[in-house]
């Protein structure tokens, strides 16, 4: 088994990144989900509620961001406010930063929300749940787990049941495995990839998401979410996935051996 594939997604629920390389920090891979959009009340926007997000692309450049979409003028963002800002999500409460005035304005104007972008500065520790976690495991502005992996082989039997092709990224993996049976994630309990070891800690319930194109922004009907509860429901929720725990900071590269220690 191989780590086939490395995704990043800089700002929550904004489009993603593929990268051959990347370094793995206290909070997961290095600035995924470091960014978030929030409303006037500092709630966290997702493309539940906001489908066209999927089509903004943001890529990391230094400290800040190169953001992309359809009709609207590339903008380089570099943090460049001392204001502070208390947001939510889900549960948690964080005291972000905001990113910038600028970002702001084209970010409120392609999306037609009034929105802002923040960011978690290094001082903020936001904890991942201690039902899974231990004290000093943290994360970033993802949902809830430093990291989620898929095998293809999942993909491959899904797209089978459902007749259809849909790509990896409608469901938002950091780490893609090959070379394993389909599902065979679900019964890992601790993984290394390269040098580093992860805890398998709980299967990802899925929520709409992947129910949107991230190529139109819109959504499609009821596939794949349809096609998983035939199989992949547990009492109200559909499961894909795993969610990965790190145990040490290092580095990822596509092609590492993926070892199964428990």
């Amino acid at each position: 088994m191989v780590l086939g594939g490395l995704y990043r997604y800089p700002v929550k629920s904004l489009r993603g990144e593929a990268l051959t390389s990347m370094v793995v920090g206290a909070r997961g891979l290095l600035y995924d989900r470091h960014w978030m959009l929030v409303d006037g009340e500092g709630r966290f926007l997702t493309q539940r509620e906001l489908p066209r997000m999927a089509l903004v692309r943001p890529r990391v450049q230094g400290s800040g961001l190169i953001l992309a979409a359809p009709d609207m003028p590339d903008l380089q963002v570099q943090p460049d406010s001392d204001e502070q800002l208390q947001v939510q999500i889900w549960r948690d409460l964080c005291t972000a930063r905001v990113m910038s005035r600028v970002a702001d304005q084209w970010l409120s104007e392609f999306l037609d929300v009034a929105c802002r972008l923040v960011y978690l500065p290094e001082e903020q520790v936001r904890q991942v749940d201690q039902d899974y976690a231990n004290t000093e495991d943290q994360v970033g502005f993802a949902d809830g787990f430093p990291f989620l992996l898929i095998s293809r082989a999942s993909l491959d039997d899904l797209n089978r049941r459902m007749g259809l092709s849909l790509p990896m990224e409608r469901f938002r993996p950091n780490l893609l495995v090959e070379g394993c049976a389909a599902y065979a994630e679900d019964g890992w309990k601790r993984i290394r990839i390269g040098d580093l070891e992860f805890r398998v800690v709980k299967p990802c319930s899925r929520c709409a998401i992947p129910t949107i194109d991230p190529e139109t922004g819109q959504r499609t009907g009821k596939e794949p979410l349809k096609t998983l509860a035939s199989y992949r429901k547990h009492g109200h929720q559909v499961y894909f996935g795993q969610n990965l725990i790190h145990d040490a900071q290092g580095q990822l590269q596509t092609g590492m051996p993926v070892e199964i220690l428990q």
